[in-house]
């Protein structure tokens, strides 16, 4: 058999087994959006161990809610795709490999760091979650967290509450309501870090190939960074097309529309914090601060996704 004979049975072998063992490319959201979903295909379930609570979506990993008491902080990760299975987020990237994933945290409160640094200047530290639902609808989560230092009382009790569901193929929601109770009176210095957080993967952020954009329309660090605006979204292609996710701040929140924090190597923050003025942000002891968000995991662009349309319908939502 002659050589190029020996290498065209060759590439035809290596095309036919990489066809059996991959998946199919998924469908873009406009094919996909005339095949409706089942709900086997969608529906959720929880399951929680030590120091995790595991999330599926159609049995398939989505996301994983980690709160081990050694951590800085509780987050989640990885978030999936809704298409490709992998994760649009990263769990430490430089710059800054604080950032973990989707979290949430602050600087500067009462001297203390619960955004970074070691845990001797503060950590948000869970009392043990709580699976309130675990599917097949949705899956809810509910975690009291004491913001303390070692052997320092806690500065905030924070309850929050965690509502995951998957209302399609290509749309996941994961709502947080977090409500902030003081133990002592407190002062919150303008801090750059502060509140919620998403810390895309590497290859989604602004400055490779992604994209990052504001409700308004506005693209890119140098435009969005300090401008308020109702939601923020940064998406790109994550190998088996384009995926992204959104955050939404909703009007009840205390600075609405917030700033945003925002940074092309993939860092989104609706926070105010970092436009304090120099007498910063105090809170009396028992006085709390509520604050809601929605993270919208998506498959396709904003439009795709029809985020506008999404946050209209969000919004009316009443706390």
């Amino acid at each position: 058999m002659s050589r190029a004979r020996v290498s065209r049975y060759t590439l035809i072998l290596i095309a036919f087994c990489t066809a059996a063992v991959l998946p199919n490319k998924p469908c873009s959201p406009a094919e996909k959006a005339d095949e409706p979903p089942t709900s086997a295909s969608l529906a959720l379930a929880a399951e929680q161990t030590s120091a995790t609570i595991e999330i599926s979506v159609g049995g398939k990993p989505f996301t994983v809610y980690r709160f081990a008491a050694e951590q800085k902080y509780p987050y989640f990760w990885p978030v999936r795709g809704p298409r490709s299975g992998r994760s649009l987020t990263t769990e430490s990237s430089e710059p800054w490999p604080h950032h973990h994933s989707l979290f949430f945290g602050c600087d500067r409160v009462n001297g203390f760091n619960f955004w970074q640094d070691a845990n001797e200047r503060g950590q948000i530290v869970s009392r043990g979650p709580r699976l309130v639902e675990s599917g097949p609808a949705r899956v809810v989560i509910e975690d009291v967290c004491d913001w303390r230092a070692p052997g320092q009382p806690p500065v905030f009790e924070e309850n929050r509450r965690i509502a995951i569901q998957a209302p399609s193929p290509s749309l996941r929601f994961m709502d947080f309501d977090l409500r902030l109770v003081p133990i002592v009176d407190v002062k919150i210095l303008k801090t750059n870090h502060s509140l919620f957080a998403v810390r895309m993967e590497p290859h989604l952020g602004a400055a490779r190939t992604g994209t990052m954009i504001n409700a308004e329309g506005l693209k890119g660090e140098k435009a969005t960074f300090g401008k308020k605006s109702p939601w923020m979204d940064c998406f790109g292609d994550n190998g088996w097309g384009t995926e992204g996710i959104a955050i939404f701040d909703h009007p009840a929140n205390r600075w609405f529309p917030t700033e945003w924090f925002t940074r092309d190597y993939g860092f989104i923050s609706p926070t105010p914090m970092n436009w304090l003025g120099d007498d910063g942000f105090a809170l009396k002891k028992g006085e709390p601060l509520n604050l809601h968000y929605r993270v919208v995991v998506h498959a396709g662009d904003s439009q795709d996704a029809e985020l506008a349309k999404l946050f209209a319908k969000w919004e009316k939502e009443e706390f």
